[in-house]
């Protein structure tokens, strides 16, 4: 299997999604998969593919929750910043890095 047909069978899975969606997942998938054959069966990739919706929109929410946290915190004097407004950062760091991950398809240094 290759991406252009790994893309068809996302597609049929899913067919009101967006060409970005469908690469999305394409790029995901592969991460995930280093033998695509693996995804050649029916179940195998409804399950991937579930699975890796369910991992896409977990992050997609973390990163949401947390750019309104950042956006909240950039109003504020960073001089005066609590140890709570510290851990928002380093929780962000988090977050981005776990994104990164996601898409690079190998493990970053765990902040």
């Amino acid at each position: 299997m290759n991406c252009h047909s790994l893309a068809c069978r996302i597609e049929d899975l899913q067919p009101e999604a967006t060409p970005q969606d469908v690469a999305r997942l394409c790029l995901l998938l592969t991460n995930e998969y280093a033998d695509l054959e693996q995804l050649v069966d029916g179940p195998t990739l409804q399950r991937a593919w579930r699975e890796t919706g369910l991992r896409l929109q977990l992050a997609t929410d973390q990163h949401a929750a947390m750019a309104q946290e950042l956006e909240e915190l950039a109003s504020g004097d960073p001089k005066s910043f609590t140890q709570e407004q510290i851990w928002v950062l380093i929780r962000a760091i988090k977050v981005q890095s776990q994104i990164l991950q996601m898409y690079v398809g190998h493990p970053l240094l765990d902040v």
